[in-house]
């Protein structure tokens, strides 16, 4: 259970990764701002208050794993990933470079904490779904966590996943949705309408959450409660806000994959308490 100095720190934790992130993205001239920043609350409940993982060894069998299915938030995932310890912070600087081992999306082959190669959208919970599967035959009290992104959830595959969850009874799989409402073409009621979203996966089996994806609380919460439901899988809505965290990147399509410039940069970083 999270209690208020806990979600008070988780919270202190991810204003300080929002400004890596904008950093990160600034150097590199290149990547995924919104994306990065509606689902950076949620990763770090996941890193820092629920999974069970060691930075000293990453191949640690029992460790939970973690999916980042919408994988142009590898920002979001490197900052977590640096705090966490499982690579200097100063790799970060080396984004998308030729060379780092920070691609522009994750690469299990380069980056340590990475659980799988993702960035082909609708592909991470099928994937997702292996690594459960592989964690009951095996024997292993791990959990599998997989991050999708709304825009995502229009590829078919994903529901050919969520249905096979659910005929597996996959109790040891947690999704969450980034549910910010806006994709690279603009609205995703417009591009292609999937609301409304939690009728849908509790149709296919699925045991349904909704928070609010900024509210650390709430997060908490929900990752506690599907941790406690036995005989199927738990689909989190988390209802978050592209670019939140600056008012001037917030609800907009625009900054999908744009990153900030050097005056963005430095007025983002002063309104985030950083200079």
């Amino acid at each position: 259970m999270v209690n208020d100095l806990d979600v008070r720190e988780l919270e202190d934790a991810a204003r300080r990764l929002r400004v890596e992130v904008l950093k990160m993205l600034n150097m590199a001239k290149s990547g995924h701002t919104g994306g990065s920043l509606s689902a950076i609350d949620v990763l770090t409940a996941l890193y820092f208050h629920k999974m069970r993982h060691d930075p000293s060894n990453p191949a640690w069998p029992e460790r939970d794993r973690f999916v980042l299915s919408k994988g142009h938030a590898a920002p979001a995932l490197y900052a977590c990933l640096a705090k966490a310890g499982y690579f200097p912070t100063e790799d970060l600087k080396t984004l998308r470079r030729l060379g780092s081992h920070l691609q522009g999306h994750p690469d299990m082959r380069k980056t340590p904490g990475v659980e799988v190669c993702t960035g082909s959208l609708g592909q991470g919970l099928s994937q997702s779904v292996g690594l459960a599967l592989a964690a009951r035959v095996a024997g292993r009290r791990s959990r599998t966590y997989c991050l999708l992104g709304d825009g995502e959830v229009q590829e078919g595959q994903v529901w050919e996943a969520a249905m096979a969850a659910a005929h597996y009874g996959l109790d040891n799989l947690c999704a969450l949705l980034d549910w910010n409402g806006l994709q690279i073409d603009g609205e995703v009621d417009n591009v292609m309408k999937v609301a409304p979203l939690a009728p849908k996966f509790l149709g296919f089996g699925w045991q349904v959450l909704e928070v609010d994806g900024h509210d650390m609380q709430a997060i908490c919460r929900a990752l506690d409660e599907s941790e406690q439901t036995g005989g199927r899988p738990t689909m989190i809505i988390a209802r978050t806000v592209k670019g939140k965290g600056v008012p001037f990147f917030e609800h907009k399509a625009s900054y999908h994959g744009v990153p900030p410039s050097d005056d963005e940069l430095g007025r983002a970083l002063e309104h985030l308490g950083h200079s």
